[in-house]
């Protein structure tokens, strides 16, 4: 059965390869205050830049892969011999995100089709707040989607783990789908949705802050296995997983949620659902390989990068905030902007949680609750007018 308890104290969604996670990680490999030094067996080894990407020549003779042979990143054993696995959490994610199958097209947009063309129907600040938000997430799957194949990929060295990638990466484009789809039923300007990102200062900020944060990996001659570049790669990761997929989508996602509260654009609301259970599972992933990275590790987990990501964790619950100001100016939906003040800290804080490090706004508070529900799939329930049972596949989801 899958949980999505986003908004919930953290539990594993199964057995964990690894403990619970201190807010701080003992670094017996810093020198001073937060410079790093190599581990002795790295150094010894004299194969610090050796990572095998699953291209080499295949060698004719060679052992077969030990479960001790797999880690998350500067793997040295054969990344396409997928068993025995190491990791199970990985495989099961991949197992549920096939389970979680789902394509846009199966969403009926006539309601929406309707409302849109009826000038009665919304407000103008109504059709301001969908409209930015179509803009924000039409260009960010896209980026995440580049950076997973591009970057992430080729730099995760465990092939369980690329499993789950290569689910992601396709659901990724069912997102991108999603809102081509939506676009088109509601015959919206093109140009002014996908291009939004170059053109609204709110939506460009986040997409910008996040481009820097590709740009190692994305560079040919980056390779990890030493410490500098490995926390490189953990800062990425952190950027993308805990930060752009788990902050910078979630005012979007109140605010196309209660739409659908209300009655209002259901086909839009309910398809956004979708992609909010995705996108948490897709969290819930990456939070596991941070915390395995750190595990494998812990000559990373510096004092002083730990306060480097909580610094990268406020400054975008920032432009999220900003994002959700300039996207809703006056009250609507029964939400006002202040109320995402208080709900970006609350999520900012739970985030930190998560990879181990300390609030940064202790007390912060939820002023959705409802958001829980909207991601637990454990019960049925109404959900707009169509009762979603669970995510099954393909033809068989069950709609009343």
């Amino acid at each position: 059965m899958l949980e999505w308890n986003d908004n919930r104290p953290t539990e594993p969604n199964q057995p964990r390869v690894h403990p619970q996670q201190p807010a701080e990680v003992p670094d017996p490999h810093a020198v001073g205050d937060g410079e790093l030094r190599e581990p002795a067996t790295a150094r010894e080894s004299g194969h610090e830049h050796d990572v095998v990407t699953g291209l080499e020549q295949v060698e004719m003779g060679a052992d077969r892969v030990q479960v001790d042979d797999k880690a998350i990143i500067n793997c040295r054993a054969d990344v396409n011999q997928l068993v025995p696995f190491k990791y199970q959490w990985a495989w099961e994610k991949y197992l549920s995100g096939c389970a979680n199958h789902w394509m846009p097209q199966e969403i009926n947009m006539s309601a929406d089709i309707a409302m849109w063309q009826d000038p009665d129907a919304l407000s103008d600040d109504e059709r301001l707040i969908l409209k930015r938000g179509f803009g924000f997430f039409a260009s960010s799957e896209s980026l995440v989607a580049n950076n997973l194949v591009l970057g992430i990929y080729k730099h995760l060295t465990n092939p369980e783990c690329r499993q789950y990638l290569l689910r992601q990466a396709f659901e990724e484009a069912v997102h991108g789908h999603c809102f081509q789809y939506i676009v088109e039923s509601l015959n919206l300007d093109e140009g002014e949705i996908f291009n939004m990102y170059r053109e609204l200062p709110s939506v460009h900020n986040k997409a910008a802050w996040a481009m820097q944060y590709t740009q190692s990996l994305n560079d040919p001659d980056f390779t990890t296995g030493t410490p500098e570049n490995d926390q490189k790669f953990l800062r990425d990761l952190i950027a993308f997983y805990v930060i752009f997929e788990g902050i910078f989508f979630y005012a979007g996602f109140v605010q196309f949620l209660s739409f659908g509260r209300r009655n209002k654009m259901t086909g839009t609301a309910e398809q956004v659902q979708y992609i909010m259970r995705d996108e948490s599972m897709h969290l819930n992933f990456g939070i596991d390989v941070i915390n395995q990275i750190k595990i494998e590790n812990p000559h990373l987990w510096t004092a002083s990068f730990q306060e480097e990501a909580r610094a990268m964790i406020d400054e975008a619950m920032h432009l999220e905030i900003a994002y959700a100001h300039d996207s809703m100016p006056r009250g609507v939906l029964g939400m006002n902007a202040s109320m995402f003040d208080e709900y970006m800290k609350f999520i900012a804080n739970r985030r930190c949680s998560q990879i181990g490090l300390a609030e940064l706004y202790p007390g912060a508070e939820n002023p959705f609750p409802w958001m829980s529900e909207m991601m637990d799939l454990k019960k049925e329930k109404n959900f707009f007018e169509t009762r979603v049972i669970e995510y099954q596949t393909g033809g068989a989801l069950s709609w009343d």
